[in-house]
């Protein structure tokens, strides 16, 4: 299985910000440990072309990021002090995505072991989202040829915002979001499908849900690809969360959406979206299982 990194572009940061950066360079070390990356080994994808960010960003937001002239209230907005460096970590990870996608259909399965910036706008960032890179991934594979439609499956415990609006009226991606009903973003899009779920939602009633409206959803997307925002934040330890589900059973919310997927030879690519557990180590200890689980899948569809 492919698996991308960007954890070794450095995003600086001031002391005491909340973004956990750190989860990344810990989840590759935890996930080379494994060794299931393929010959290849942790792969560095090439960073999003102008071009590529041009098809889902607006011109004049991409011209403020390149240049660093993004006002201190788009700043706030965004929640991360613009450096050099932050735009390049940006366009290495939704690289990374663009790049997965693409392996993924290859090969069945890949992984990006970031992404999921799902709260960047056409036309501004948010939420600590420079770039939509799922959208971006999306545009650049339908450019190419190598993608009609997609179905976008996001369960971070936050709302997929950015990516409901960007593609509000594209009939060719399908979104889902399953999140938190009262976390951010306070203000929501509307997604193709929206489960909005109650503060301290657990595992029962969040699988039931799901249950639900997965095999609806992939039935009216008749997608190609399923890009599939695995989110550790839903997690009952999680500081940004306020759901409940325990880690064995955000592996299970993995396994049956790579299940379903599976089922119709459906090819996904997995990012890893949000998670701020205190200790970072829950986190990357679930990010770790979504790894593992793609991996399963990929084995299973590689008839192993």
């Amino acid at each position: 299985m492919r698996v991308f990194r960007t954890d070794h572009f450095e995003l600086p940061l001031p002391p005491g910000h909340r973004f956990p950066v750190s989860k990344y360079r810990l989840l590759r070390e935890r996930v080379a440990a494994f060794a299931i990356a393929g010959p290849a080994g942790l792969e560095v994808a090439a960073a999003a072309s102008e071009a590529d960010l041009l098809r889902v960003h607006d011109a004049a937001y991409l011209r403020q990021v390149l240049e660093g002239s993004l006002s201190v209230a788009d700043q706030r907005r965004l929640g991360l002090p613009w450096s050099s460096a932050l735009v390049e970590r940006s366009r290495r990870s939704t690289g990374a995505t663009i790049a997965c996608a693409d392996a993924a259909l290859d090969e069945g399965v890949s992984v990006s072991l970031a992404g999921g910036t799902h709260h960047a706008f056409a036309d501004h960032g948010a939420g600590y989202c420079v770039f939509n890179d799922c959208a971006v991934a999306i545009r650049a594979l339908q450019a190419q040829g190598r993608l009609r439609r997609a179905l976008v499956i996001d369960c971070d415990v936050h709302q997929g915002d950015g990516t409901a609006a960007i593609f509000a009226t594209d009939p060719s991606v399908f979104t889902l979001s399953l999140h938190g009903a009262r976390n951010f973003p306070f203000r929501k899009e509307r997604s193709d499908l929206d489960v909005e779920l109650p503060d301290g939602t657990g595992d029962v009633v969040y699988m039931a849900r799901l249950d639900e409206v997965l095999e609806p959803s992939l039935d009216d997307a008749r997608a190609d690809l399923v890009l599939y925002l695995a989110g550790a934040d839903p997690y009952v330890g999680d500081r940004l969360g306020r759901l409940a589900l325990s880690a064995a059973g955000l592996l299970e919310r993995d396994r049956r959406v790579l299940g379903r997927c599976r089922e119709r030879g459906l090819p996904v690519a997995v990012v890893m979206a949000g998670g701020y557990a205190d200790p970072i180590e829950d986190t990357v200890e679930i990010h770790l299982a979504t790894v593992l689980a793609a991996a399963e899948f990929a084995g299973t569809r590689a008839g192993h």
